[in-house]
Protein backbone atom coordinates (compact mmCIF):
# COMPACT_ATOMS: atom_id res chain seq x y z
CA UNK A 1 0.00 0.00 0.00
CA UNK A 2 1.09 3.41 -1.12
CA UNK A 3 1.99 6.11 1.79
CA UNK A 4 -1.16 7.60 3.04
CA UNK A 5 -2.29 10.74 2.14
CA UNK A 6 -0.82 13.24 5.33
CA UNK A 7 -3.46 15.69 7.03
CA UNK A 8 -3.43 18.40 9.46
CA UNK A 9 -6.83 19.11 11.41
CA UNK A 10 -7.41 23.36 12.25
CA UNK A 11 -10.39 23.42 14.33
CA UNK A 12 -11.59 25.17 17.74
CA UNK A 13 -14.19 23.00 18.89
CA UNK A 14 -12.34 19.96 20.32
CA UNK A 15 -15.56 17.62 19.74
CA UNK A 16 -15.44 18.81 16.03
CA UNK A 17 -12.28 18.08 15.81
CA UNK A 18 -12.35 14.58 16.91
CA UNK A 19 -15.17 13.83 15.18
CA UNK A 20 -12.92 15.20 11.97
CA UNK A 21 -10.37 13.28 13.05
CA UNK A 22 -12.20 9.89 13.47
CA UNK A 23 -14.69 10.26 10.08
CA UNK A 24 -10.81 11.07 8.55
CA UNK A 25 -9.13 8.32 10.06
CA UNK A 26 -11.93 5.89 9.37
CA UNK A 27 -10.73 5.84 5.24
CA UNK A 28 -7.57 3.77 5.21
CA UNK A 29 -6.05 5.84 2.70
CA UNK A 30 -5.27 8.82 5.29
CA UNK A 31 -3.31 9.71 8.36
CA UNK A 32 -4.08 12.78 10.87
CA UNK A 33 -0.31 14.04 11.78
CA UNK A 34 -1.71 16.83 13.99
CA UNK A 35 -4.44 18.33 15.24
CA UNK A 36 -4.54 22.67 16.03
CA UNK A 37 -6.91 24.57 17.50
CA UNK A 38 -5.79 27.93 16.19
CA UNK A 39 -3.97 29.04 12.82
CA UNK A 40 -1.24 30.37 13.56
CA UNK A 41 0.34 27.35 14.87
CA UNK A 42 -0.90 25.51 12.11
CA UNK A 43 0.74 28.09 9.78
CA UNK A 44 4.05 27.36 11.68
CA UNK A 45 3.44 24.08 11.01
CA UNK A 46 2.72 23.90 7.82
CA UNK A 47 5.46 26.41 6.39
CA UNK A 48 8.27 23.60 7.58
CA UNK A 49 6.34 19.99 7.19
CA UNK A 50 4.70 18.99 3.90
CA UNK A 51 1.05 18.12 4.16
CA UNK A 52 -1.40 16.94 1.68
CA UNK A 53 -4.62 17.93 2.94
CA UNK A 54 -5.84 20.52 5.59
CA UNK A 55 -9.63 20.12 7.22
CA UNK A 56 -10.31 23.48 8.27
CA UNK A 57 -12.33 25.73 10.14
CA UNK A 58 -13.32 29.61 9.32
CA UNK A 59 -14.03 30.73 12.83
CA UNK A 60 -10.83 30.33 14.93
CA UNK A 61 -9.02 32.92 17.21
CA UNK A 62 -5.55 34.16 16.60
CA UNK A 63 -6.09 33.99 12.72
CA UNK A 64 -9.35 32.35 10.96
CA UNK A 65 -9.51 29.71 7.95
CA UNK A 66 -9.55 32.27 5.31
CA UNK A 67 -6.37 34.09 6.59
CA UNK A 68 -4.43 30.76 7.30
CA UNK A 69 -5.04 30.14 3.96
CA UNK A 70 -4.08 33.43 2.25
CA UNK A 71 -0.88 33.26 4.40
CA UNK A 72 0.07 29.72 3.11
CA UNK A 73 -0.83 30.71 -0.88
CA UNK A 74 1.45 33.86 -0.30
CA UNK A 75 4.35 31.49 0.70
CA UNK A 76 3.40 29.00 -2.29
CA UNK A 77 2.32 26.32 0.03
CA UNK A 78 -0.60 24.27 -1.98
CA UNK A 79 -1.74 22.11 0.50
CA UNK A 80 -5.36 21.24 0.00
CA UNK A 81 -8.27 22.55 2.04
CA UNK A 82 -11.52 20.44 2.48
CA UNK A 83 -13.55 23.42 4.89
CA UNK A 84 -15.70 22.30 7.74
CA UNK A 85 -17.64 24.97 8.85
CA UNK A 86 -20.20 26.76 10.46
CA UNK A 87 -19.95 30.04 7.64
CA UNK A 88 -21.80 29.81 4.94
CA UNK A 89 -22.49 33.52 3.52
CA UNK A 90 -21.77 34.18 -0.15
CA UNK A 91 -19.06 36.20 0.15
CA UNK A 92 -17.11 33.92 2.46
CA UNK A 93 -17.55 31.22 -0.05
CA UNK A 94 -16.65 32.58 -3.22
CA UNK A 95 -12.97 33.68 -1.26
CA UNK A 96 -12.35 30.63 -0.22
CA UNK A 97 -13.35 28.89 -3.89
CA UNK A 98 -10.32 31.48 -5.49
CA UNK A 99 -8.46 30.37 -2.82
CA UNK A 100 -8.84 26.54 -4.02
CA UNK A 101 -10.54 24.82 -1.41
CA UNK A 102 -11.40 21.09 -2.49
CA UNK A 103 -14.72 21.18 -0.86
CA UNK A 104 -17.10 23.26 1.32
CA UNK A 105 -19.07 21.43 4.47
CA UNK A 106 -21.44 23.06 5.94
CA UNK A 107 -21.79 22.00 10.27
CA UNK A 108 -23.84 19.85 10.42
CA UNK A 109 -22.53 17.75 8.07
CA UNK A 110 -23.38 13.56 7.66
CA UNK A 111 -20.30 11.07 7.73
CA UNK A 112 -21.33 10.02 4.05
CA UNK A 113 -20.67 13.67 2.93
CA UNK A 114 -17.20 13.65 4.25
CA UNK A 115 -16.15 11.00 2.67
CA UNK A 116 -17.67 12.05 -0.46
CA UNK A 117 -15.24 15.26 0.09
CA UNK A 118 -12.47 13.15 0.94
CA UNK A 119 -12.92 10.58 -1.99
CA UNK A 120 -13.02 14.00 -4.95
CA UNK A 121 -9.78 14.77 -3.05
CA UNK A 122 -8.39 11.70 -4.07
CA UNK A 123 -9.73 11.17 -7.32
CA UNK A 124 -8.61 14.86 -8.45
CA UNK A 125 -4.89 13.65 -6.54
CA UNK A 126 -4.67 10.95 -8.74
CA UNK A 127 -5.63 12.35 -11.87
CA UNK A 128 -3.22 15.36 -11.45
CA UNK A 129 -0.42 13.47 -9.97
CA UNK A 130 -0.38 11.51 -13.73
CA UNK A 131 1.46 13.53 -16.07
CA UNK A 132 -0.80 12.72 -19.04
CA UNK A 133 -3.98 14.61 -20.98
CA UNK A 134 -7.43 14.86 -19.89
CA UNK A 135 -10.61 14.25 -21.73
CA UNK A 136 -13.58 16.61 -21.06
CA UNK A 137 -15.24 13.49 -18.97
CA UNK A 138 -12.44 13.29 -16.77
CA UNK A 139 -11.86 17.22 -16.59
CA UNK A 140 -15.77 17.09 -15.60
CA UNK A 141 -15.37 14.56 -12.54
CA UNK A 142 -12.37 16.69 -11.18
CA UNK A 143 -14.22 19.88 -10.87
CA UNK A 144 -17.84 18.65 -10.17
CA UNK A 145 -19.71 16.28 -7.99
CA UNK A 146 -18.85 12.49 -9.06
CA UNK A 147 -22.14 11.05 -11.12
CA UNK A 148 -22.77 7.65 -10.59
CA UNK A 149 -21.33 4.90 -12.58
CA UNK A 150 -22.45 3.57 -15.95
CA UNK A 151 -20.98 2.11 -19.40
CA UNK A 152 -19.59 5.26 -20.42
CA UNK A 153 -18.33 6.38 -16.35
CA UNK A 154 -17.31 2.43 -15.20
CA UNK A 155 -16.33 1.43 -11.73
CA UNK A 156 -12.70 2.84 -10.83
CA UNK A 157 -9.71 0.50 -11.06
CA UNK A 158 -9.38 -1.90 -8.03
CA UNK A 159 -12.96 -2.25 -7.95
CA UNK A 160 -15.16 -4.77 -9.87
CA UNK A 161 -18.75 -3.97 -11.60
CA UNK A 162 -19.97 -7.89 -10.46
CA UNK A 163 -19.09 -7.39 -6.42
CA UNK A 164 -20.20 -3.79 -6.68
CA UNK A 165 -23.85 -5.16 -7.59
CA UNK A 166 -24.23 -8.12 -4.94
CA UNK A 167 -22.96 -5.11 -2.69
CA UNK A 168 -25.82 -2.95 -3.91
CA UNK A 169 -28.23 -6.04 -3.84
CA UNK A 170 -26.90 -6.61 -0.11
CA UNK A 171 -27.80 -3.26 1.09
CA UNK A 172 -31.46 -3.36 -0.45
CA UNK A 173 -32.23 -6.74 0.81
CA UNK A 174 -31.30 -5.07 4.44
CA UNK A 175 -33.90 -2.30 4.57
CA UNK A 176 -34.29 0.54 6.31
CA UNK A 177 -32.49 -0.80 9.01
CA UNK A 178 -29.37 -0.83 6.96
CA UNK A 179 -25.98 -3.27 7.70
CA UNK A 180 -22.50 -2.47 9.10
CA UNK A 181 -19.33 -3.77 7.43
CA UNK A 182 -19.05 -7.02 8.95
CA UNK A 183 -22.67 -7.65 8.12
CA UNK A 184 -21.61 -7.40 4.69
CA UNK A 185 -17.98 -9.04 5.10
CA UNK A 186 -20.32 -11.90 6.01
CA UNK A 187 -22.35 -11.87 3.43
CA UNK A 188 -20.36 -11.52 0.68
CA UNK A 189 -17.42 -13.30 1.88
CA UNK A 190 -15.02 -10.19 1.65
CA UNK A 191 -12.86 -8.57 4.01
CA UNK A 192 -13.89 -5.14 6.08
CA UNK A 193 -11.44 -3.48 4.61
CA UNK A 194 -12.74 -4.39 0.97
CA UNK A 195 -16.08 -3.58 2.10
CA UNK A 196 -14.76 -0.12 2.95
CA UNK A 197 -13.68 0.48 0.19
CA UNK A 198 -16.79 -0.09 -2.12
CA UNK A 199 -19.09 1.37 0.68
CA UNK A 200 -16.66 4.66 0.34
CA UNK A 201 -17.36 4.59 -3.12
CA UNK A 202 -20.95 4.37 -3.11
CA UNK A 203 -21.03 6.89 -0.81
CA UNK A 204 -19.30 9.20 -3.27
CA UNK A 205 -21.42 8.34 -5.94
CA UNK A 206 -24.42 9.03 -3.84
CA UNK A 207 -25.66 4.92 -3.82
CA UNK A 208 -25.38 5.19 -0.03
CA UNK A 209 -26.03 6.61 2.69
CA UNK A 210 -24.41 6.39 6.36
CA UNK A 211 -24.70 6.53 10.10
CA UNK A 212 -22.84 6.42 13.22
CA UNK A 213 -24.69 3.69 15.55
CA UNK A 214 -23.58 4.51 19.24
CA UNK A 215 -25.63 2.09 20.74
CA UNK A 216 -23.45 -0.91 20.21
CA UNK A 217 -22.23 -1.04 23.86
CA UNK A 218 -18.81 -0.67 22.86
CA UNK A 219 -16.73 0.98 20.04
CA UNK A 220 -18.95 2.33 17.19
CA UNK A 221 -19.92 1.24 14.05
CA UNK A 222 -21.11 2.50 10.99
CA UNK A 223 -24.43 1.46 9.28
CA UNK A 224 -25.30 1.47 5.46
CA UNK A 225 -28.12 1.63 3.93
CA UNK A 226 -29.15 1.59 0.17
CA UNK A 227 -31.36 4.90 -1.29
CA UNK A 228 -32.77 2.59 -3.77
CA UNK A 229 -35.66 1.02 -1.78
CA UNK A 230 -38.97 2.84 -1.12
Amino acid sequence: MSQPFQVVIVEDEPIIAKLNKAYTEKDPRFQVVRVFEEGRSALRYLSETPADLMILDVYMPLLNGVELLRELRGRGIDTDAIMVTAAHETHTLETLLKLGVTDYLVKPFSLSRFQQALETFCQRRLALDHPTQVTQSQIDRLLFTSTPFSDENPVPKGLQSKTLAMLRDCLKNAGPQGASSDTLSLQAGLSTVTIRRYMNYMLAQGLADSRVNYDTGGRPSVIYFSKEFP
